[in-house]
């Protein structure tokens, strides 16, 4: 068998990174190339690019999309704007891939891997820590955070009996709420124009305190890139919410193999009272239904809306690998 560990650039990789991202059942939006590139652009640092590839007579099996500090190999990400990281490894290769992956970087005095965030269904989680532990690593892995997603059915009123009876009460009376305050339109848009980017990122720092001091100017640079790219690559959904032709929330979503990814969201708190943010979000569920979609995902966090709209916890881990 001719298999070849060899180390890549973006633009050596930018096909096969494409065509296994597209593949991969599990693969994140947040590890392909479109992502993994504009992180790279914007945040990368002092570190050093480690795209690691294996390649059976010249096709690529798999990608590690790392970064490297000193002898630690990182996800090129980090847990502020990515929800998800994961390598890109095509489903019928991936034990292969780990033990040669493994092999190399420990040659290559790499002792020390520290991958965050993960799903409990990611590749590292699944193939490469029981591959690591039979080759001598030491392997430890802990719960830093939880996701939140929601499996999605038909139609609305089935949606709606889903919840619990007092949240489908108050979710009910929000939107005849709401519908009171004035001409009310949801709709969405696929392109990163600049006027929905510069609304999103003034109802995102306004929204709350915290948000404000998290979009620095890199950030905001990050996102101004990212919608673009995301947009190029089909899957950008803009979602808002207006009264009296009034934007009074906007939500950031990822139309990503048949599923929908909330990314993130900001609201007008003038209308803080009529629920805005949250009815922003249940509206964006309401459209991806009518989409037939499969999967509402939230993302990484356990806000208390979440569940309120219906969605269930799974663990995010950090998984430490070490050689000696």
């Amino acid at each position: 068998m001719d298999l070849k560990y060899t180390l890549e650039t973006f633009d050596s990789l930018s096909p096969e990174w494409s065509r296994l991202q597209e593949k991969s059942q599990v693969a994140p939006i947040f590890s392909s190339q479109e992502w993994s590139r504009i992180w790279w652009q914007h945040f990368s640092s002092d570190d050093t690019l480690h795209l690691a590839a294996i390649k059976k007579e010249g096709q690529t099996l798999g990608i590690a999309p790392l970064m490297v500090r000193k002898n630690t190999g990182y996800f090129i990400g980090d847990t502020d704007v990515c929800d998800y990281l994961d390598c890109i490894v095509s489903p019928d290769n991936a034990e292969t891939f780990f033990k040669i992956l493994l092999q190399n970087l420990g040659q290559e005095g790499i002792s020390k891997l520290e991958l965050a965030p993960l799903r409990p269904d990611s590749t590292v989680i699944t193939t490469m820590t029981p591959i690591a532990r039979r080759s001598g690593w030491q392997v430890s892995q802990s719960q830093i955070d939880v996701t939140v997603e929601l499996a999605l059915p038909h139609t609305w009123e089935d949606y709606l009996n889903t919840l619990r009876s007092k949240q489908r009460h108050e979710l009910r009376r929000k939107l005849r709420r709401l519908d009171e305050e004035g001409e009310v339109i949801y709709l969405t848009r696929s392109e990163a124009n600049p006027q929905d980017i510069t609304t999103f990122l003034k109802l995102f720092r306004n929204s709350r305190a915290d948000k404000s001091e998290f979009m620095t100017p890199v950030r905001e640079a990050f996102f101004k890139d990212m919608t673009k790219a995301m947009a190029d690559y089909k899957i950008l959904d803009i979602g808002l919410l207006e009264i009296d032709s009034k934007t009074t929330a906007i939500t950031i979503s990822f139309n990503y193999k048949n599923n929908i990814y909330l990314y993130n969201s900001g609201y007008d708190p003038e209308y803080s009272g009529s629920s805005v943010g949250l009815l922003s979000k249940a509206l964006c569920i309401k459209h991806s239904i009518e989409r037939a979609k499969g999967k509402f995902d939230f993302l990484k966090g356990g806000e208390d809306y979440k569940f309120h709209l219906g969605g269930h916890e799974l663990p995010i881990y950090s998984c430490s690998f070490t050689y000696n």
